[in-house]
Protein backbone atom coordinates (compact mmCIF):
# COMPACT_ATOMS: atom_id res chain seq x y z
CA UNK A 1 0.00 0.00 0.00
CA UNK A 2 1.40 3.37 -0.97
CA UNK A 3 1.21 6.41 1.23
CA UNK A 4 -1.52 7.86 -1.01
CA UNK A 5 -3.69 4.81 -0.35
CA UNK A 6 -3.49 4.91 3.46
CA UNK A 7 -7.04 5.52 4.75
CA UNK A 8 -7.46 8.64 6.80
CA UNK A 9 -9.79 9.32 9.68
CA UNK A 10 -10.94 12.84 10.44
CA UNK A 11 -10.59 13.41 14.18
CA UNK A 12 -11.27 17.13 14.19
CA UNK A 13 -12.71 19.74 11.86
CA UNK A 14 -13.23 23.43 12.32
CA UNK A 15 -16.72 24.43 13.53
CA UNK A 16 -18.81 25.94 10.76
CA UNK A 17 -19.28 29.14 12.74
CA UNK A 18 -15.51 29.78 12.89
CA UNK A 19 -13.89 31.44 9.90
CA UNK A 20 -10.92 29.80 8.18
CA UNK A 21 -8.22 32.28 9.12
CA UNK A 22 -5.19 32.56 11.37
CA UNK A 23 -5.85 34.36 14.65
CA UNK A 24 -3.62 36.99 16.20
CA UNK A 25 -3.44 35.23 19.58
CA UNK A 26 -0.04 34.31 21.05
CA UNK A 27 1.11 30.66 21.04
CA UNK A 28 -0.28 28.85 24.07
CA UNK A 29 -3.04 31.40 24.71
CA UNK A 30 -6.38 29.73 25.40
CA UNK A 31 -8.54 32.31 23.63
CA UNK A 32 -8.47 29.97 20.63
CA UNK A 33 -9.87 27.11 22.71
CA UNK A 34 -12.64 29.34 24.05
CA UNK A 35 -13.51 30.49 20.53
CA UNK A 36 -13.74 26.88 19.39
CA UNK A 37 -15.98 25.89 22.30
CA UNK A 38 -18.38 28.75 21.68
CA UNK A 39 -18.49 27.98 17.96
CA UNK A 40 -19.10 24.28 18.55
CA UNK A 41 -22.02 25.08 20.85
CA UNK A 42 -23.54 27.49 18.33
CA UNK A 43 -23.25 24.82 15.64
CA UNK A 44 -24.68 22.05 17.80
CA UNK A 45 -27.62 24.19 18.94
CA UNK A 46 -28.35 25.28 15.37
CA UNK A 47 -28.50 28.96 16.34
CA UNK A 48 -25.74 30.40 14.13
CA UNK A 49 -28.13 32.40 11.97
CA UNK A 50 -29.89 33.82 15.03
CA UNK A 51 -26.81 34.82 17.04
CA UNK A 52 -25.22 38.24 17.43
CA UNK A 53 -21.89 38.61 19.24
CA UNK A 54 -20.49 41.71 20.90
CA UNK A 55 -16.71 42.07 20.86
CA UNK A 56 -14.86 43.92 23.60
CA UNK A 57 -11.64 45.88 23.77
CA UNK A 58 -8.60 43.83 24.76
CA UNK A 59 -6.94 40.72 23.37
CA UNK A 60 -10.30 39.55 22.00
CA UNK A 61 -10.94 42.82 20.17
CA UNK A 62 -10.72 41.07 16.80
CA UNK A 63 -12.99 38.18 17.72
CA UNK A 64 -15.50 39.48 15.19
CA UNK A 65 -13.04 38.38 12.51
CA UNK A 66 -13.03 34.81 13.72
CA UNK A 67 -16.70 33.98 14.34
CA UNK A 68 -18.90 33.54 11.29
CA UNK A 69 -21.91 35.15 12.96
CA UNK A 70 -23.17 38.72 13.04
CA UNK A 71 -20.92 40.77 15.31
CA UNK A 72 -20.57 44.31 16.59
CA UNK A 73 -17.70 46.05 18.39
CA UNK A 74 -18.41 47.84 21.66
CA UNK A 75 -16.48 50.67 23.27
CA UNK A 76 -14.22 49.69 26.16
CA UNK A 77 -16.27 48.02 28.90
CA UNK A 78 -19.60 48.70 27.24
CA UNK A 79 -20.29 45.27 25.73
CA UNK A 80 -23.04 44.37 28.26
CA UNK A 81 -24.80 47.67 27.59
CA UNK A 82 -24.64 47.17 23.83
CA UNK A 83 -25.79 43.56 24.21
CA UNK A 84 -28.70 44.76 26.33
CA UNK A 85 -29.83 47.13 23.61
CA UNK A 86 -29.51 44.52 20.87
CA UNK A 87 -31.40 41.93 22.90
CA UNK A 88 -34.26 44.32 23.54
CA UNK A 89 -34.51 45.10 19.83
CA UNK A 90 -34.12 41.45 18.80
CA UNK A 91 -35.57 39.45 21.72
CA UNK A 92 -35.71 36.26 19.66
CA UNK A 93 -31.97 36.35 18.90
CA UNK A 94 -29.17 34.88 20.98
CA UNK A 95 -26.87 37.69 22.13
CA UNK A 96 -23.49 37.14 23.73
CA UNK A 97 -20.52 39.22 24.76
CA UNK A 98 -16.94 37.98 24.73
CA UNK A 99 -14.85 39.95 27.24
CA UNK A 100 -11.51 39.80 29.03
CA UNK A 101 -10.80 40.81 32.60
CA UNK A 102 -9.56 44.27 31.69
CA UNK A 103 -12.71 45.05 29.76
CA UNK A 104 -15.19 43.42 32.14
CA UNK A 105 -13.68 43.57 35.63
CA UNK A 106 -12.03 46.99 35.34
CA UNK A 107 -13.53 49.72 33.19
CA UNK A 108 -16.65 47.64 32.52
CA UNK A 109 -17.45 46.57 36.07
CA UNK A 110 -20.39 48.96 36.34
CA UNK A 111 -21.78 47.69 33.05
CA UNK A 112 -21.65 44.02 33.98
CA UNK A 113 -23.12 44.60 37.44
CA UNK A 114 -25.96 46.60 35.90
CA UNK A 115 -26.73 43.95 33.28
CA UNK A 116 -26.68 41.13 35.84
CA UNK A 117 -28.78 43.00 38.39
CA UNK A 118 -31.38 43.80 35.74
CA UNK A 119 -31.50 40.16 34.72
CA UNK A 120 -30.77 40.96 31.10
CA UNK A 121 -31.32 37.88 28.96
CA UNK A 122 -27.80 37.84 27.51
CA UNK A 123 -24.84 35.47 27.79
CA UNK A 124 -21.35 36.62 28.80
CA UNK A 125 -18.16 34.68 28.09
CA UNK A 126 -15.58 36.13 30.49
CA UNK A 127 -11.86 35.37 30.01
CA UNK A 128 -9.75 35.77 33.15
CA UNK A 129 -5.97 35.64 32.60
CA UNK A 130 -4.96 37.74 35.61
CA UNK A 131 -3.41 40.63 33.69
CA UNK A 132 -3.93 43.21 30.97
CA UNK A 133 -2.77 41.00 28.13
CA UNK A 134 -3.19 43.29 25.13
CA UNK A 135 -1.31 46.28 26.52
CA UNK A 136 1.77 44.52 27.85
CA UNK A 137 0.83 42.56 30.96
CA UNK A 138 0.07 45.25 33.52
CA UNK A 139 -1.67 44.54 36.83
CA UNK A 140 -5.41 43.97 36.42
CA UNK A 141 -8.24 43.69 38.96
CA UNK A 142 -7.78 39.93 38.64
CA UNK A 143 -4.01 39.87 39.27
CA UNK A 144 -3.13 37.49 42.10
CA UNK A 145 -1.57 38.62 45.41
CA UNK A 146 2.19 38.63 44.93
CA UNK A 147 1.95 38.23 41.15
CA UNK A 148 4.57 40.20 39.27
CA UNK A 149 3.43 42.24 36.30
CA UNK A 150 4.96 45.04 34.27
CA UNK A 151 3.26 47.58 36.56
CA UNK A 152 3.80 45.61 39.77
CA UNK A 153 7.39 44.35 39.30
CA UNK A 154 7.75 43.36 42.96
CA UNK A 155 4.42 41.59 43.05
CA UNK A 156 0.89 42.74 43.87
CA UNK A 157 0.81 44.02 47.46
CA UNK A 158 -2.77 43.69 48.73
CA UNK A 159 -2.12 46.28 51.45
CA UNK A 160 -1.43 48.90 48.78
CA UNK A 161 -3.27 47.62 45.73
CA UNK A 162 -6.15 45.63 47.15
CA UNK A 163 -7.30 42.09 46.58
CA UNK A 164 -8.28 40.42 43.29
CA UNK A 165 -11.89 40.87 42.26
CA UNK A 166 -13.68 37.52 42.17
CA UNK A 167 -16.21 38.30 39.50
CA UNK A 168 -18.26 35.10 39.53
CA UNK A 169 -18.69 35.26 43.30
CA UNK A 170 -19.64 38.95 43.14
CA UNK A 171 -22.22 38.61 40.36
CA UNK A 172 -23.75 35.51 41.92
CA UNK A 173 -25.05 37.68 44.77
CA UNK A 174 -27.28 39.64 42.39
CA UNK A 175 -30.92 38.62 42.20
CA UNK A 176 -31.09 39.11 38.43
CA UNK A 177 -28.32 36.62 37.68
CA UNK A 178 -29.61 33.18 36.73
CA UNK A 179 -26.51 31.21 35.82
CA UNK A 180 -22.99 32.16 36.94
CA UNK A 181 -20.17 29.60 36.89
CA UNK A 182 -16.39 29.45 36.71
CA UNK A 183 -14.50 26.94 34.62
CA UNK A 184 -10.91 26.62 33.36
CA UNK A 185 -9.13 25.77 30.12
CA UNK A 186 -5.88 24.39 31.54
CA UNK A 187 -6.49 20.70 30.81
CA UNK A 188 -8.72 18.48 28.70
CA UNK A 189 -11.12 17.58 31.51
CA UNK A 190 -11.78 21.21 32.33
CA UNK A 191 -12.12 22.11 28.66
CA UNK A 192 -14.94 19.58 28.36
CA UNK A 193 -16.60 20.99 31.48
CA UNK A 194 -16.19 24.50 30.08
CA UNK A 195 -17.98 23.54 26.90
CA UNK A 196 -20.89 22.08 28.85
CA UNK A 197 -21.15 25.29 30.87
CA UNK A 198 -21.15 27.41 27.70
CA UNK A 199 -23.90 25.21 26.28
CA UNK A 200 -25.95 25.62 29.45
CA UNK A 201 -25.47 29.39 29.40
CA UNK A 202 -26.85 29.61 25.87
CA UNK A 203 -29.68 27.24 26.74
CA UNK A 204 -30.58 29.51 29.66
CA UNK A 205 -30.84 32.47 27.32
CA UNK A 206 -32.78 30.48 24.73
CA UNK A 207 -35.28 29.53 27.42
CA UNK A 208 -35.61 33.19 28.46
CA UNK A 209 -34.36 32.54 32.00
CA UNK A 210 -32.20 35.62 32.48
CA UNK A 211 -28.56 36.63 32.75
CA UNK A 212 -25.89 33.96 32.27
CA UNK A 213 -22.09 34.21 32.61
CA UNK A 214 -19.29 31.67 32.21
CA UNK A 215 -15.93 32.78 33.61
CA UNK A 216 -13.02 30.90 32.03
CA UNK A 217 -9.54 30.85 33.61
CA UNK A 218 -7.18 31.44 30.70
CA UNK A 219 -3.43 31.32 30.11
CA UNK A 220 -1.20 34.21 29.02
CA UNK A 221 2.23 32.63 28.39
CA UNK A 222 3.70 35.72 26.72
CA UNK A 223 3.04 38.18 29.53
CA UNK A 224 3.60 35.60 32.25
CA UNK A 225 7.00 34.83 30.64
CA UNK A 226 6.27 31.11 30.63
CA UNK A 227 6.05 28.29 28.15
CA UNK A 228 2.52 27.14 27.29
CA UNK A 229 3.00 24.06 29.50
CA UNK A 230 4.26 26.16 32.41
CA UNK A 231 1.32 28.51 31.97
CA UNK A 232 -1.20 25.68 32.24
CA UNK A 233 0.54 24.44 35.37
CA UNK A 234 0.47 27.96 36.80
CA UNK A 235 -3.28 28.14 36.29
CA UNK A 236 -3.74 24.94 38.26
CA UNK A 237 -1.26 25.71 41.01
CA UNK A 238 -1.75 29.47 41.47
CA UNK A 239 -5.03 30.59 39.97
CA UNK A 240 -7.37 27.85 41.14
CA UNK A 241 -6.78 28.54 44.87
CA UNK A 242 -7.78 32.18 44.32
CA UNK A 243 -10.48 31.46 41.74
CA UNK A 244 -12.07 28.12 42.70
CA UNK A 245 -14.00 26.43 39.93
CA UNK A 246 -17.68 25.87 40.54
CA UNK A 247 -21.31 26.78 40.06
CA UNK A 248 -21.85 30.09 41.84
CA UNK A 249 -25.46 30.79 40.89
CA UNK A 250 -27.95 28.29 39.54
CA UNK A 251 -31.45 29.72 39.80
CA UNK A 252 -34.35 27.41 40.51
CA UNK A 253 -35.58 27.81 36.92
CA UNK A 254 -32.14 26.93 35.54
CA UNK A 255 -31.90 23.91 37.83
CA UNK A 256 -35.26 22.75 36.51
CA UNK A 257 -34.04 23.29 32.92
CA UNK A 258 -30.92 21.22 33.59
CA UNK A 259 -33.06 18.46 35.10
CA UNK A 260 -35.32 18.39 32.08
CA UNK A 261 -32.31 18.19 29.76
CA UNK A 262 -30.79 15.37 31.80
Amino acid sequence: MTIAEVPTKVVYSRPKSLNDRVTHYCPGCTHGIAHRLVAEVLDEMGIVEDTIGVASVGCSVFSYNYFDVDFVEAAHGRAPAMATGIKRVYPDHIIFTYQGDGDLASIGMGEIVGAASRGEKITVIFMNNANYGMTGGQMAPTTLPGQKTTSSPTGRDVKRQGYPIQTAELLSTLEGASYVVRRSLHNNREVRRAKQAIRTAFEVQKAGLGFSLVELLSTCPTNWAMTPVEAREWVEERMLPVYPLGDYKISAAVAELNKLEG
